[in-house]
């Protein structure tokens, strides 16, 4: 683990709380930043594999074939978003 790790995670909260704010819902905010690292890791390895006009289209969600510093750039912040959400989740249920 490294220092990105921890930071992506707090880009994934800031857009997390950014979208709840206008949502009022944090799971559609959690959705939202998982979305952006989903899409944001896929062309981070398309870019590594090459010309993306000559791969095919599920090459870039091989997650089995990222390196490890790439699969935790994704499931720390995945994680700390859903975190986040069932914990609010669980609050609102006690109230």
């Amino acid at each position: 683990m490294n220092i990105t790790h921890f930071e992506h995670a707090v880009y994934a909260l800031l857009i997390q709380l950014f979208i709840a704010w206008l949502t009022k819902n944090y799971w559609i905010g959690a959705a939202a930043a998982i979305g952006f690292f989903v899409g944001r890791e896929h062309a981070q390895r398309e870019y590594k594999l090459g010309d993306p006009s000559h791969l095919q289209p599920w090459e870039g969600f091989d997650i089995w074939r990222w390196s490890t510093d790439a699969q935790l750039d994704l499931l720390v912040p995945c994680a700390a978003v859903l975190a986040l959400a069932w914990a609010i989740h669980l609050w609102r249920r006690r109230r």
